[in-house]
């Protein structure tokens, strides 16, 4: 149907929904782009890994925090979920999401992140998420980012980035969590 789509963003209420089926494999969808206001939970982002199994980048805009997390908390500390690959994923951004997402992509048994994948982040929900760096559960998958931007905020009126672009002097340990990684 649609033999050279290549990229795809899916936005607001219109493509979220239980009953969605992509309808098929887009070999050709290299970027995806996903915001929305109502919550994409784990088993949303497995239908992403089958659907489009070539995505070499994921952009996420969705600050609502997960339904279905709380349950799955209670349910054996998430073992019951199938991990998710995105085998060929270069370019993630979780800058604009809540924390769930964090969790999401950077838990070792919801996510098997790429190696090489480059990520841009809040530093404060990495901070949190990774417990100040020392969670055993985010450390695999943070090691096989390459490339960090950990932003240390974003204002929205007429939108300014303050990335900490070395301005920001990181701590040491944090090298030692992230050991193969630029970081910005």
């Amino acid at each position: 149907m649609f033999p050279n789509l290549q990229y795809l963003n899916f936005g607001r209420s219109s493509i979220y929904d239980e009953r969605l089926s992509f309808g098929g494999i887009f070999i050709n969808v290299r970027k995806v782009s996903l915001y929305n206001e109502r919550p994409f939970e784990h088993e949303f982002f497995l239908r992403i890994e089958k659907s489009f199994p070539f995505m070499e980048e994921l952009t996420i805009r969705n600050h609502e925090q997960q339904i279905n997390k709380q349950f799955r908390k209670s349910k054996n500390e998430n073992q019951d979920l199938s991990i998710i690959k995105y085998p060929y994923l270069k370019q993630l951004d979780l800058i604009q999401t809540c924390i769930d997402y964090y969790e999401q992509f950077l838990f070792d048994t919801k996510m098997d992140l790429a190696f090489g994948v480059r990520v841009g982040m809040m530093f404060e929900l990495v901070k949190e998420v990774t417990h100040n760096f020392t969670r055993n559960r985010t450390r695999n998958n943070c090691a096989k980012i390459n490339y960090v931007n950990l932003c240390t905020g974003i204002q929205y009126a007429g939108y300014s980035d303050n990335f900490s672009g070395g301005k920001q002097q990181l701590p040491e340990y944090i090298k030692d969590y992230f050991p193969y990684t630029q970081i910005d």
